[in-house]
């Protein structure tokens, strides 16, 4: 039977798009660019780490591309821009907790998103609780962060669904024993969410 709901956040109940994003605020090839230095290099996963500053993590995209210095430091001030609200997701969790579901966060995020966007946070309040990873310094698929969360609000992983908008996590839950679905969009994930709590 399942008791506890555990989202991700980003993908999930925000929207993160960061193509459109950069492409909105740069030609087609800086955008490219400044993304492989934000993103293909790794660099990114540590800001949700939060083990380097960000300063030395900006360095980082610096020197992965010294010519867009300028445009990659843009879009890192920026990146609130880069996150949307959703409508549905408080609703959907005051649904789920009044139908008796504990409802939780496990997610990748760092502490330069949320304070360019803390709005799209709102829903936060309305959960029961949660993990960052910028608090635990260590991020998903990583088993570490799934443990973390099951120890502090002493869950049975069995009880768990998990939802998330990566294969890999959704895959690393599953080897906890967590039920798990692949986030595609909020009608398929309402309806997978159905199916799972009735199974």
């Amino acid at each position: 039977m399942i008791t506890t709901i555990v989202f991700d956040i980003g993908g999930v109940l925000i929207g993160f798009d960061w193509e459109s994003y950069s492409h909105s605020l740069f030609d087609k090839e800086t955008a490219r660019e400044v993304s492989a230095a934000m993103f293909e290099t790794g660099y990114w996963d540590e800001l949700d780490v939060a083990v380097r500053t960000e300063e030395e993590i900006l360095a980082s995209f610096y020197r992965a591309r010294p010519a867009y210095r300028e445009q990659i430091l843009e879009a890192f001030e920026r990146v609130g821009e880069c996150v949307t609200r959703r409508d549905w997701v408080i609703p959907y969790i005051q649904d789920l907790k009044a139908r008796g579901y504990r409802v939780l966060y496990l997610s990748n995020y760092s502490e330069h998103v949320m304070r360019a966007n803390r709005a799209a946070l709102d829903f936060v309040p309305h959960m029961d609780g949660g993990v960052f990873s910028c608090d635990e310094h260590v991020i998903k698929p990583d088993p570490a962060i799934y443990r973390r969360l099951i120890a502090k609000y002493g869950l049975t992983p069995e009880e768990c669904l998990f939802i998330d908008d990566r294969q890999n996590n959704v895959d690393a839950a599953r080897t906890l024993g967590m039920r798990a679905i692949l986030f595609e969009n909020e009608g398929q994930m309402r309806s997978d969410v159905e199916r799972e709590c009735r199974g």
